[in-house]
């Protein structure tokens, strides 16, 4: 079924620790990715659900797995922790996909790893179904993030505050390489290890700098520009990740851990929803800031390995960390602007985005569905349809006028540019109170609410009657406030 070939695991052995897995005591099948593992070539055709619940709880590892538990270090809310390392998840092993990409799979809340800090090792029944639907959701949004290949309830009770019951998810990644991995062994004096893990990361995620003249001055600048891009989009679609500290920040570039994560409903770029996040250092807008912020302690890291002289070192990273900024800057422009449905650049199009937000913000418009609700009104539906989206409307109609000069140099016929904002602006998000009532019904024994929900977010920029209700926002006696840390 797996064909492994463990990269991680021919490291040094100071990368990481064995763990094996705890088993589960009576594990059951929620759901398996059959399309996932179709890409990572995984064959499971002629599986039971007994044996796939057996696999994905960690009862029956198989042949050639890794079983390891990897080290890291991060920042935390701004306070560095030298030591953090996988303390409820464990590297099953790497496979590579049908595109020749290798892939991790890894089992999270497996059990106690020598990373778990006095923690269980377990993972709660809520945290499992909320990575599920929001990773695959992200997924189906176009936005590079980490997979969901299985959920299996383990048949035991978790202690957090209440108890409750235990699962394990099998999470996919390109890898589970953070910025604290570096951290880990920067922090230690470890600069062999942190070249190791350079080289290592460069073999494995950017083949295209190997051999190049200053290749970890260059990796700093591929990891920044993946980073401007993933950022971008996940304002575009309005997710706060709720905890970005430096270890929650993949070098691959992919979207990971997703604890107290969510979706704006009203548009606020103030917004959290962690309730960890007490002076809202990861709100909705300071996210390009926070990976910012992050990048500059991947490059303290990295300076060691440059070629220059301290100095020119510094510069350098720091001319890098500048270009994260810019780049950032002109990949959210451009995904705004189609979102607006307006084609190539013009002086004032920053303006233009900034002003509707100014407005959705004042007049507590839903996030998702003014934009999708402007697709509309750029395709001939009455302006009426937008307007109902604003508590007070006010400034809409100059807006819209604006908007419409800005159309005039765009030849398109309406049909073909709504058709091209419907397939930037989602119809269908994974709405915090959908979320929470596909787990709140799964801690029940009921899964059909999870399923429906997962069902309809396979297709996020469509819109059908099967699923019209999740386009809903939330009535205000469904609102979530506060979303929670799965540890």
């Amino acid at each position: 079924m797996f064909a492994f070939d463990n990269s991680y695991q021919r490291l040094p052995e100071r990368f990481y620790r064995p763990a094996d897995p705890a088993g589960a005591r009576a594990p059951r099948l929620i759901r398996f990715n059959e399309a996932l593992a179709g890409e990572l070539n995984l064959d499971f055709a002629e599986a039971s659900d007994e044996l796939l619940a057996a696999i994905f709880s960690g009862n029956r590892l198989p042949e050639g797995a890794a079983a390891i538990a990897m080290a890291y270090a991060g920042h935390q809310f701004g306070n560095f922790v030298p030591q953090l390392g996988d303390g409820r998840a464990i590297l099953m092993g790497e496979v590579v996909d049908r595109h020749g990409q290798r892939r991790d799979i890894q089992l999270k809340g497996a059990g106690v790893t020598p990373f778990s800090r006095n923690g269980d090792g377990r993972a709660a029944l809520g945290p499992v179904l909320r990575e599920y639907l929001v990773s695959e959701a992200m997924q189906a949004l176009g936005i590079p993030t980490t997979r969901a290949l299985a959920a299996v309830l383990t048949g035991e009770a978790v202690h957090r505050e209440t108890k409750l019951p235990g699962a394990v998810l099998t999470r996919v990644a390109a890898s589970h390489i953070r910025i604290g991995t570096f951290q880990f062994f920067a922090a230690r004096g470890d600069a062999e290890a942190v070249k190791v893990l350079a080289d290592h990361v460069i073999s494995r995620h950017y083949a295209e700098l190997e051999g190049i003249e200053q290749p970890y001055l260059a990796l700093l600048n591929a990891v920044a520009a993946r980073q401007a891009d993933l950022i971008a989009r996940w304002l575009s679609v309005g997710f706060i990740h709720g905890v970005m500290n430096t270890d929650n920040m993949a070098v691959s570039g992919e979207t990971i851990d997703f604890g107290p994560c969510a979706f704006l409903d009203e548009y606020d770029a103030r917004k959290v929803f962690s309730s960890i996040d007490l002076r809202g250092r990861y709100a909705y807008a300071n996210q390009p800031g926070i990976a910012q912020w992050n990048l500059a302690r991947f490059a303290e890291t990295l300076l060691p390995l440059m070629a220059g002289g301290e100095d020119e070192n510094v510069e350098a990273a720091n001319a890098a960390l500048a270009e994260f900024g810019r780049m950032f800057q002109a990949r959210w422009l451009d995904l705004f602007r189609a979102k607006i449905g307006v084609t190539g650049e013009a002086e004032g199009d920053l303006d233009l985005v900034n002003s509707l937000l100014k407005l959705m913000e004042g007049a507590q418009a839903d996030f998702t569905r003014t934009f999708r609700a402007l697709g509309k009104v750029a395709g001939g539906t009455d302006p009426q349809i937008l307007a109902a989206e604003f508590a007070d409307p006010i400034g809409l109609d100059d807006w819209l006028l604006r908007w419409r000069r800005r159309l005039e140099s765009d030849p398109r016929p309406a049909a073909e540019r709504q058709a091209a904002m419907d397939a930037v602006n989602p119809a269908i998000i994974p709405r915090n109170h959908q979320v929470e009532a596909a787990i709140e019904a799964g801690l029940e024994g009921d899964f059909a609410v999870f399923e429906r929900l997962h069902a309809a977010l396979r297709y996020p920029y469509a819109e059908s009657p099967e699923f019209a209700a999740y386009q809903d926002k939330p009535l205000p006696g469904e609102r979530v406030e506060r979303t929670f840390c799965g540890t």
